[in-house]
């Protein structure tokens, strides 16, 4: 058997991945990435398997920025700069879905005003104030993961360390918020959303591409024990998100999604801080 037609069905493989990589990459983020071909609700939905990867690249970025300007400021300084660089690496696109959430939950008191409420676009005063506590809150938790960061990797370096919570972060939380798709409904019928193509289906494929990243990342940042801890911590989060958006809207949005990804990266920072026993 000739060998030309196995390395030609890999190359094609290895080639559809690295689009669907590319084309997780310009959906989930504002960097210039120019992919190939059409795209259509097929591939948007496949490309969710990256999710992860796009997290972990937005937290290396954003520990490359605090390892800078800490070299020139003081320590939180560069820390609200790191912070403000993953904001702008990817548009304040899950900010957004998090305000949008609280303003449609908060304000409306049908499943269709609701959803009205989160389709608008102008910020209301309960999406305002869960923006302000939740940066507020995310901030305040990696400033108390500061002085011990080196306890929480296994390489015994500061700064190492400093990038292995953002990872966890930005990588797991992403997990999360992804793994919704998997089985829940999807209850909005804006077609001007901008993850609606992608948060429609997730196949099985997908889904455990998805979940082998967030094990990749744990294994490569955690020790064991710290590892099933934050499991379950991330376990119990994604039950009470799953519950809360099927009690307010039957399903789920992409504002949901936005949403999940915001709540779950702070409940990380909150358990590392618990399970480090770093919390004053």
């Amino acid at each position: 058997m000739s060998p030309e037609p196995e390395s030609a069905n890999n190359q094609a493989l290895l080639k559809q991945q690295w689009r669907l990589w590319l084309l997780a990459l310009s959906f989930f983020t504002r960097l210039p990435v120019k992919h190939s071909g059409e795209i259509n609700a097929s591939m948007l939905n496949e490309a969710s398997r990256y999710f992860a990867l796009v997290g972990v690249l937005i937290g290396a970025v954003a520990a490359l920025v605090f390892y800078f300007f800490a070299l020139l400021l003081p320590v939180e300084l560069a820390l609200l700069l790191a912070m403000v660089a993953s904001v702008l690496l990817t548009g304040a696109f899950h900010e957004d879905g998090w305000a949008d959430v609280w303003d449609g939950f908060g304000g409306g008191w049908t499943l269709e005003n609701k959803l009205n409420i989160m389709k608008d676009s102008r910020l209301g005063t309960y999406g305002a104030a869960a923006l302000f506590f939740i940066l507020l809150l995310k901030y305040q938790a990696l400033v108390a993961l500061l002085p011990t960061l080196a306890e929480v990797n296994r390489v015994p370096d500061e700064g190492l360390s400093l990038l292995t919570i953002f990872i966890l972060g930005h990588g797991l939380s992403r997990v999360v918020a992804t793994s919704l798709i998997a089985d829940m409904t999807y209850v909005s019928e804006d077609a001007n959303t901008k993850v609606k193509p992608l948060a429609q289906t997730l196949s099985s494929q997908s889904y455990l591409i998805l979940l082998a990243t967030g094990a990749i990342i744990m294994a490569c940042t955690l020790s064991f024990t710290l590892a099933w801890q934050l499991l379950l911590v991330l376990w119990l989060t994604r039950w009470a998100l799953k519950n809360w958006f099927n009690h307010q809207l039957g399903g789920y949005t992409g504002d949901c999604l936005g949403a999940a990804q915001q709540l779950s990266e702070v409940v990380i920072y909150l358990a590392l801080i618990v399970l480090t026993s770093v919390a004053p």
